[in-house]
């Protein structure tokens, strides 16, 4: 079982938001997530333990770039899973199952912030850099300036390019996928991710390719 943060308990299984350990590994041999979903609902609750840990690790940091509050994206983390749960007796892999979960997320998301129209940034963006022992000072200074413009930048992104840059970036959907989870063109959502890449390129002065 998951350990840490605020857990829900559902058919005998704790969920809970990552402590930052690597939950979304697959093994090889394992189900797809359809067939894992499908699994679930017919009582197989370790194939939802399998397909939680899947996926905990890169919907949690989706969450929280796009909230930009440790709180808010728990509370959000725990709402998505709860649906999932709940949808498990009408499920049907007619889609991908991570986009079907990334399509709740946003969803969820926006519910959040419709309940709290005073919802602000509490957090820094961008991820902690776990430094070389061998790195040199003035490499660690550089890299740690680089992360703070890029959460500076993430922040400056208008709402509709933000979240299309994050699901490119901690979901690794495709246009299409992204076009899906929004609602959204496929032109649209690739305007939307040019400009956002654009903007965070030039805010951390690193050249970024969007094909």
């Amino acid at each position: 079982m998951v350990a840490d943060a605020q857990t829900l308990t559902a058919d005998g299984f704790e969920l809970s938001a990552p402590s930052g350990l690597a939950y979304a590994a697959r093994m090889d041999g394992m189900p797809d997530d359809g067939a894992l979903m499908l699994l679930y609902r017919d009582g197989d609750v370790a194939a939802f333990e399998t397909l939680y840990r899947r996926h905990n690790d890169a919907l949690y940091r989706y969450l929280l770039r796009l909230s930009r509050s440790p709180d808010a994206a728990e509370d959000i983390f725990q709402e998505v899973w709860s649906k999932i749960i709940r949808a498990r007796q009408t499920y049907r892999p007619t889609a991908q199952f991570k986009t079907f979960l990334y399509r709740v997320a946003r969803n969820c998301f926006i519910d959040y912030l419709r309940r709290n129209r005073r919802h602000e940034q509490t957090v820094d963006l961008a991820p902690e850099h776990q430094p070389d022992p061998g790195e040199l000072p003035d490499a660690l200074a550089e890299r740690s300036l680089a992360r703070r413009r890029l959460a500076a930048a993430l922040l400056e992104l208008p709402d509709e390019q933000r979240d299309v840059f994050l699901l490119r970036e901690e979901g690794g959907f495709s246009l299409e996928q992204i076009a899906s989870i929004t609602d959204s063109k496929r032109e649209t959502v690739k305007s939307r991710l040019r400009y956002a890449v654009n903007k965070l390129r030039a805010a951390i002065d690193d050249p970024v390719e969007v094909s």
